[in-house]
């Protein structure tokens, strides 16, 4: 015998099957990794022709960085750093950037290892960062006294990242090269909200 539903207990049942829909679609949005904007292929950034590594080796300040997976939290709390380079007898990198976070000086440091392109590196010891399939660092141009513009992409957890930085020995730049940067990342398909010129600070970036 057919059991026939009052039009009110119908729409509850509705109404809670939308909710359940809902909640479903928000986890799984959640749970997604974001959209970025496609990285580019190695082959279309620049390498430093003849690169030197003795003279690249020492301290820049990070003057400009621009990135697909830079954020509006992000652009409001990046304050200038520095990355240090120091050559090793296999000339391999250790790189070291200290930087501010809640208001303490942290020190970050890793290896950059050669590849046959010289000027072209990959992360040393991948192993021990999680979630970090490959990592390459290529040396776009520099005139080793004055700036280095540098790209890096990321492939993590199947999400391909990518950022350029602008070196500078000094914490400023001329004009014209931070132009240079920002057409170039824009020639990449990033806009302005993908980049970022840090303000400039003595906090934990300068030799005492």
């Amino acid at each position: 015998m057919p059991v026939f539903l009052s039009p009110e207990v119908m729409a509850r049942g509705l109404l809670w099957l939308g909710l359940v829909l809902l909640g479903s679609l928000q986890a799984q949005a959640q749970d997604s990794p974001p959209k970025l904007i496609p990285a580019p292929l190695l082959i279309k950034i620049p390498l430093q022709p003849d690169f030197q590594d003795d003279q690249f080796q020492g301290k820049w300040y990070v003057i400009g960085v621009a990135g697909n997976s830079i954020n509006t939290e992000k652009r409001a709390r990046l304050k200038m750093y520095t990355t240090t380079y120091k050559l090793k007898d296999n000339h391999s990198y250790e790189v070291t950037s200290t930087l501010i976070r809640n208001q303490r000086c942290d020190h970050w440091i890793r290896t950059f290892v050669p590849s046959s392109l010289p000027g072209q590196f990959t992360l040393g010891n991948i192993k021990r960062y999680l979630g970090v399939q490959n990592y390459t660092v290529r040396v776009m141009t520099t005139d080793y006294n004055q700036f280095a513009m540098v790209f890096f992409k990321k492939f993590y957890k199947n999400q391909e990242y990518f950022k350029i930085t602008l070196y500078g020995r000094t914490k400023q730049l001329p004009i014209a090269l931070k132009e240079y940067f920002t057409g170039f990342a824009k020639s990449l398909g990033l806009t302005d909200d993908y980049i970022i010129f840090p303000v400039p600070t003595d906090q934990c970036i300068d030799d005492k």
